[in-house]
C-alpha cells in the first residue's frame, strides 16, 4: 500500500509540474512582447513607442495573412505561397482597382482563393504533401510575378488612397480576426480542425470527410491573403515585381513567436495570430531603429525563433506534417 501511495504522489506531483510548465509556455508569447517592447523602447529612447503607428501600419497585413495560414497549420499542413499569393492578388487589386474598388476587393479575393484551391487540389487529390506542393506554387506564381511587373509596377488606381486610413484597415483586420475567432473557438469546424491535426486517421473512422475539409481550408487561407491584398494596395499604391516577397516566412516566423506548434493539434490558440504577429513586427523594427545590418538582423531573428520553435514544437507529433 506505501508504494503505490508513493506513486500516487508522484504522478500528482509530475502533473502538478506539467501544467505549470503548461502554463508557462502558454504565457510566454505575451511576456516576450512585453519584454521586447519595453527592452527596445529604453534602447532607442523612446523611439519605438513614438512611432507605434508606423508598427500598427505594417501589422495589418501579417495579421490577416497569418490568419488563414494559422487554419492551415492547424490541420498540420503548411503554406509557403503566400507571399505568391499575395503578390498576384496584389496585381489583380490593381488592375480592376481602375474600373470599380468593389470589383478590386473581390477580384483580390477570387484570385486567392483560386490559387489556393490549385494548392488544395495537388494536396488533397495527388497526395503531395504540403510543403512540396505550396513551394512548387510559390517558385510558379513568382514566376508570373515577375513577368508582370518587372519592367514596372503595377500601378493601381488613385482611389485607394482614400481607403488608406487607420478606420477601414484596422476595421478589416478585426472583422478577420473576430470572424476567424468565432470560428475557430465555438463551432464544429474549428473543433474538427483540431482534431485532424491531432490524428487525421482518428478523425476519419469518425466519418469526417477530411480531404474535402482540407480542400477548403487552402482555398479560404488564399481567399484571406487576396484580402490582405486589398490592404497591401491601399497602404502602397501599386504593385512591384517583389510584391509579397518572403511573406510565408514572416507569417510563419510570427505564427512560431505567438506560440503556435507547427505540428498543430489540440495545443494551438487563435492568440497565437496576435500576440505572435506583433512580436514579429515589434522586433523586427526594433532591430532596423538600433541601426544593425541585414546580416545581424537575420542572426539575431534566426536564433530567437529557433528558440520559440525548440519550446513549442510538439515532438510527439512532429513528424506528422502533412
Amino acid at each position: 500500500m506505501a508504494i503505490e501511495e508513493k506513486k500516487e504522489v508522484s504522478k500528482e506531483g509530475a502533473l502538478k509540474k506539467q501544467s505549470a510548465i503548461n502554463v508557462l509556455r502558454s504565457l510566454l508569447p505575451v511576456i516576450g512582447l512585453i519584454v521586447v517592447c519595453v527592452l527596445f523602447n529604453i534602447l532607442t529612447k523612446g523611439s519605438m513607442w513614438n512611432s507605434r503607428k508606423l508598427i500598427l501600419n505594417q501589422v495589418y497585413v501579417v495579421l490577416i495573412s497569418a490568419t488563414g495560414v494559422f487554419f492551415i497549420m492547424t490541420m498540420g499542413g503548411l503554406d509557403f505561397s503566400q507571399g505568391s499569393i499575395m503578390g498576384i492578388a496584389s496585381i489583380v487589386v490593381c488592375l480592376l482597382s481602375k474600373t470599380n474598388i468593389i470589383l478590386a476587393v473581390v477580384g483580390g479575393v477570387v484570385a486567392g482563393a483560386a490559387i489556393g484551391a490549385v494548392n488544395g487540389y495537388f494536396y488533397v487529390n495527388r497526395k503531395i504533401k504540403s510543403f512540396i506542393v505550396t513551394i512548387c506554387t510559390m517558385f510558379l506564381f513568382r514566376g508570373f510575378i515577375k513577368y508582370m511587373a518587372s519592367n514596372s509596377p503595377v500601378a493601381a488606381s488613385m482611389k485607394v488612397y482614400d481607403y488608406d486610413t487607420t478606420p477601414i484597415k484596422l476595421g478589416i483586420t478585426a472583422a478577420v480576426l473576430i470572424i476567424g475567432f468565432v470560428v475557430f473557438r465555438f463551432t464544429k469546424f474549428g473543433i474538427n480542425l483540431k482534431a485532424i491535426g491531432a490524428g487525421e486517421k482518428a478523425v476519419k473512422f469518425a466519418g469526417l470527410k477530411t480531404d474535402r475539409m482540407k480542400f477548403i481550408i487552402y482555398v479560404l487561407a488564399g481567399a484571406i491573403t487576396g484580402l490582405a491584398a486589398f490592404v497591401n494596395i491601399v497602404k502602397n499604391g501599386s504593385a512591384t515585381a517583389n510584391v509579397g516577397n518572403q511573406l510565408e516566412t514572416q507569417i510563419l516566423i510570427a505564427l512560431v513567436l505567438g506560440g503556435m506548434p507547427i505540428s498543430g493539434g489540440a495545443k494551438v490558440r487563435f492568440e497565437n495570430i496576435i500576440v505572435g504577429s506583433l512580436l514579429y513586427i515589434v522586433l523586427n523594427n526594433g532591430l532596423i531603429m538600433m541601426g544593425l545590418s541585414t546580416q545581424a538582423m537575420q542572426l539575431i531573428q534566426g536564433v530567437v525563433f529557433l528558440i520559440f520553435v525548440a519550446i513549442f514544437a510538439d515532438r510527439e507529433n512532429l513528424s506528422v506534417i502533412k
